[in-house]
């Protein structure tokens, strides 16, 4: 089942564009890879592509064969002939720099940054090899670089921290009295999506695709279009059915400008709220709230999976609700309560008769 909405297509639409864009910073060997990853996800397929502009440049600025190309015209044969440790000093020196910037995309070089890298750096060349476009893989047998549970700490908030932070939203407490009395304009908006991502777990790309039709407040339910276009049905609780039926009645209608418009969550420009909106929106909220936290919408995220785990102690009903393919997926980012379970352990006799 799918659902290839007006606001989906628009921002396929907008990643291809970009795709395409940035291909002409490649050499046209690379093109059928990045054309067979737009055919399952555009966004992966962009990513893809900056990956590989990152590791040609790197090329070029770093291997003498390849100082003389344009980035666009490197040969193939150079890639071909790169050995494993070619590709672990391309791991040191992403290491070394906190940044790439690519254009005005500044991309992240740290422990997730560079396994991502990494991964896209390795698909490529598999894809290569089984369609004869290169004949050997130097990415296998080069050092694996992947998130270590030690070195990447997950943030969640408090079930004290939830209330104080969506206290914070009701009451408009940020900033001075004029931007106070700015946010009372937009708190019942602001509230509602933000109760949203906290009591449904929901992506914050999912939440800003919600048009007003997905909702169904009868059976207290809403239209997720998920990775892939695949749509599924969640539900929520009193507590999110009261801040959309306020956001509704009190704020939605000054947003549209006729009873067209489609999408659920606006902005004061009468447009569809973005991605980046409700990312600013839950770090002004934060600052002030959770001030020793750095919250983000998919922290919220974290928050609702690891909070739902620790009432059910089902993995498989988080992950159905998250929408995680790969349980471990699930099992690695918001069920990691070690510390709960050893306490819970030690208050069970397992050799007892009951």
């Amino acid at each position: 089942m799918g659902r290839d909405s007006e606001f989906n297509r628009q921002k396929d639409r907008s990643y291809r564009i970009k795709l395409e864009e940035l291909k002409k910073s490649l050499p046209t060997y690379t093109y059928e890879f990045l054309d067979s990853r737009v055919q399952r996800n555009p966004n992966t397929a962009v990513s893809y592509a900056y990956d590989l502009i990152t590791f040609l440049g790197y090329l070029k600025e770093f291997c003498p064969p390849a100082k003389d190309y344009d980035l666009n015209e490197i040969p193939a044969d150079i890639l071909d002939n790169l050995s494993f440790q070619d590709i672990n000093e391309y791991q040191k020196y992403l290491s070394a720099k906190d940044v790439t910037v690519i254009g005005d995309k500044d991309l992240q070089n740290d422990i997730s940054g560079i396994a991502r890298k990494m991964s896209a750096l390795r698909s490529f060349y598999k894809y290569q090899c089984q369609h004869d476009f290169l004949t050997k893989d130097p990415t296998v047998g080069a050092n694996k670089q992947s998130r270590k549970d030690d070195d990447h700490v997950i943030i969640r908030l408090t079930p004290s921290e939830v209330d104080t932070f969506l206290t914070t939203i009701k009451n408009c407490d940020v900033g001075s009295d004029r931007q106070q009395k700015i946010l009372q304009n937009t708190r019942y908006r602001d509230y509602a999506i933000l109760t949203l991502l906290l009591r449904t777990g929901i992506r914050v790309s999912e939440c800003v695709g919600l048009d007003l039709s997905d909702i169904n407040f009868k059976e207290m339910s809403m239209c997720v279009v998920r990775k892939g276009h695949k749509e599924h049905i969640l539900y929520f609780d009193d507590v999110v059915e009261e801040a959309l039926m306020d956001y509704i009645q009190f704020e939605r209608p000054k947003y549209i400008e006729s009873d067209k418009e489609k999408a659920l969550f606006l902005s004061n420009r009468k447009k569809r709220l973005a991605v980046r909106s409700i990312q600013e929106m839950v770090d002004k909220y934060a600052k002030v709230a959770v001030s020793n936290k750095k919250i983000s919408p998919h922290k919220m995220r974290s928050t609702y999976g690891t909070a739902l785990y620790n009432k059910t102690g089902d993995i498989r009903l988080v992950a159905d609700v998250l929408g995680h393919s790969d349980i471990n997926t699930t099992a690695k980012h918001y069920a990691a309560s070690e510390d709960a379970h050893r306490r819970m352990a030690a208050k069970i006799d397992p050799y007892s008769a009951d």
